[in-house]
């Protein structure tokens, strides 16, 4: 409460207005849903290529709290994609050089820093906490994992990945009894990732998804969330969007009755 205050005291309502007064002007958010996203929270796990879009286009956006996961340091290679971190910052947590670029963008936001790897038992909690989980992850792993919480939390989850020349992104809602999650688009969990290390990826199009994975974040923040139910797939050789239809399973281990 008192952290709310603080802001609140911060901005006052004619600076709030002025900042965020493109997105006020526009009916399907206005005065009540530019609150609606100041009093949300959300959840990055991941803050390289897709995580620094997502994270400056919500606190851009006035998003009012955003959490960041992230136990990796930043080195010279991150640097051709992962446009929220820069060269003087080599060697430091991802986590805190995003926050402190984020800090910078928007001071009337709050941040909070979690550099460690998080477990399952962490991500539940955090989980708990916010209003949306977004999954910047680079593997299978976490991606699983990030899904069994939304689906134990009931919290929303925005899903993207990138590699070589091909995105997607898409998003969960396990309030909504009609959508699908992750392990119905991926039913094995055995599947192996395969990483920008190991494959490249061409620089815009983390930026192309990750673009993506912010917008769904405030549709979705905002009571409108447009992918689920749907992945889309974007080709950067081609510059070509596919879309499919993404059902529920009903034999589905993690969300089948």
């Amino acid at each position: 409460m008192c952290v709310l205050l603080i802001r609140d005291f911060l901005m006052t309502p004619s600076s709030f207005q002025e900042r965020y007064s493109r997105q006020i002007r526009l009916p399907q958010i206005g005065i009540e849903g530019q609150e609606r996203l100041r009093d949300s929270s959300v959840l990055i796990v991941g803050m390289g290529g897709l995580g620094s879009p997502v994270g400056l286009y919500l606190a851009a956006a006035g998003v009012g709290t955003i959490n960041i996961a992230d136990f990796d340091h930043i080195d010279e290679s991150n640097l051709q994609r992962q446009v929220i971190h820069e060269y003087a910052n080599i060697g430091q947590h991802k986590a805190e050089s995003a926050a402190n670029r984020l800090r910078a963008i928007n001071p009337d936001i709050q941040i909070e820093t979690l550099n460690y790897a998080l477990d399952y038992e962490d991500f539940m909690e955090q989980a708990q906490d916010v209003s949306l989980i977004v999954d910047c992850s680079d593997n299978f792993p976490t991606r699983f994992e990030l899904n069994d919480v939304s689906r134990q939390t009931q919290t929303p989850l925005v899903s993207g990945a990138a590699i070589r020349w091909e995105g997607q992104v898409t998003s969960f809602d396990p309030r909504n009894p009609e959508s699908p999650c992750y392990q119905c688009l991926y039913p094995d969990r055995s599947i192996e990732s395969a990483t920008c290390e190991m494959e490249g990826v061409i620089a815009p199009l983390v930026g192309i998804i990750g673009s993506m994975q912010a917008m769904e974040a405030i549709n979705a923040l905002l009571g409108n969330p447009a992918l689920c139910g749907t992945v889309w797939l974007f080709d950067c050789k081609t510059m070509e969007w596919q879309h499919m239809k993404l059902n529920r399973n009903p034999t589905c281990s993690c969300c089948g009755v």
